[in-house]
C-alpha cells in the first residue's frame, strides 16, 4: 500500500459474545481479512456501551465474562475494502443480534511495514 494514498475504513460494531457458526465473529473476521489480503485488521475491545437493544454493558472487575462493546477496524485501498465488505455482509445479515456497520474515505499517512525478527538475533 502507498503512502497519501485515498483509502477505505470500514469499521465493524458488535459484541464480543458474538458467534457465527460456533465460532467468534471478530475473529472470523480477522481471519477473513487475512484470507482476502487485506493490509490489517485491529479489534478494539470497549470499557463500556450500547446499541440498538439500549442495554448499557460496562466492565466490572469481578465480571470477567462479561459482554462487551467491540470495534473491528480495517483499513485498505477503497477497491479491496469494497469487496471485502460484499463478501461479509451476508454474515452479518444472517446474524441474530445487532451490529453496525461503516465505511468512510480516508487518507493513508505512513505504511510501514516492520522487519520480522528472527527468534535467534542478537
Amino acid at each position: 500500500m502507498e503512502t497519501n494514498k485515498e483509502a477505505k475504513l470500514l469499521r465493524i460494531f458488535i459484541s464480543n459474545t458474538d458467534k457465527f457458526k460456533n465460532n467468534t465473529l471478530y475473529e472470523m473476521v480477522v481471519y477473513a481479512a487475512k484470507r482476502y489480503g487485506l493490509a490489517g485488521a485491529t479489534v478494539l475491545k470497549g470499557q463500556m456501551g450500547y446499541g440498538s437493544s439500549s442495554v448499557v454493558r460496562s466492565v466490572k472487575f469481578w465480571e470477567i465474562t462479561e459482554k462487551l462493546p467491540v470495534v473491528i477496524e480495517i483499513i485498505d485501498e477503497a477497491e479491496k475494502i469494497d469487496k471485502f465488505t460484499e463478501i461479509i455482509l451476508p454474515w452479518f445479515k444472517k446474524l441474530r443480534y445487532g451490529c453496525l456497520i461503516t465505511v468512510e474515505n480516508t487518507t493513508i499517512l505512513l505504511y510501514k511495514k516492520g522487519d520480522k525478527k528472527s527468534f535467534f538475533s542478537f
